[in-house]
């Protein structure tokens, strides 16, 4: 069982337990990952970079940043590992979409002035409750000051929906992210920020007392729920095509499972990208650096 808990872990739980069990608890080896987890990846790597070279005085044009992305796409893709599981998508439109993503924020946010950069990809680790029982965890994308001073927690999303305003008001994941922050910060507002790079949207949630009360309140229930829980049943579901561990579940395959579970202690572009020229174009592409 997990001592320290992320809203990823808690919503792979609620998705389905049997998932929960296999990644969390068995920790079954997965040798493949999903081609939109991988979109996503590139995209963030990219942003973050981005980041690192505005904090610098630097904004290297469109064109630098998307090759960037080209070559993070090759370093990083093997067709014999990355799942494809829709049927109207092949690798180059996934590929398209990356790119879709990072000229939608870019164009929408250059030259980015906007704000301050305060921490990227910045972990946190907080007790939901003072005596310990609820460990949380997770990685903020970027925290950011804002021009009118105001503190927020950003967040980039690359996938196709954009929950509804009232879904996003009771998000868990930003949520409990600025439980944690709010230990940091004496602010007295944070406002939480979604950007939905694919569809070039973006959304604000900015939560009461009594609503970060509630959040911690249920957060709570769902780690008592995890830490309770024996049978490890699988729930079937749409989300079951994208599953890691589909070939092993016992609801598609009952000679799947080697043992029963025990009891829990607790637009497209060019496939090649063209060399930079230039020294600024150089920098931020070389492959060498950590970013």
């Amino acid at each position: 069982m997990q001592k320290t808990f992320s809203p990823s872990s808690l919503n792979c739980f609620e998705n389905c337990p049997r998932q929960y069990y296999y990644r969390y608890i068995e920790k079954v080896p997965v040798e493949s990952e999903g081609i939109e987890a991988f979109v996503g990846k590139r995209v963030h790597e990219v942003l973050e970079r981005l980041y690192h070279f505005v904090d610098q005085g630097m904004v290297p044009p469109l064109p630098r940043v998307l090759y960037r992305y080209q070559m993070f796409w090759e370093e990083h893709f093997d067709a014999d590992r990355i799942r494809i599981v829709r049927r109207d998508m092949d690798v180059e439109a996934y590929r398209a979409s990356g790119v879709r993503c990072i000229e939608n924020y870019y164009r929408r946010h250059y030259p980015f002035d906007q704000d301050e950069t305060l921490g990227l990809e910045r972990t946190i680790r907080f007790k939901l409750d003072p005596d310990g029982h609820y460990p949380i965890r997770g990685i903020i994308d970027r925290l950011v000051r804002a021009r009118d001073g105001t503190l927020e927690i950003h967040d980039f999303k690359t996938g196709r929906r954009v929950p509804r305003q009232e879904e996003l008001d009771r998000d868990r994941q930003l949520g409990l992210y600025e439980l944690a922050i709010r230990r940091e910060f004496d602010e007295p507002e944070i406002r939480l920020v979604w950007h939905y790079v694919l569809r070039n949207q973006t959304r604000v949630s900015v939560r009461s007392d009594e609503q970060r009360e509630t959040l911690r309140e249920k957060t709570a229930l769902a780690i008592d729920a995890v830490r309770a829980e024996q049978e490890w049943r699988a729930t079937t579901s749409g989300l079951c095509d994208w599953c890691e561990y589909r070939g092993r579940c016992p609801a598609f395959q009952e000679e799947a499972l080697p043992q029963e579970p025990r009891e829990a202690p607790e637009a497209a572009v060019p496939a090649t990208a063209t060399e930079p020229t230039e020294p600024q174009l150089a920098l931020f592409a070389s492959a060498g650096d950590e970013t």
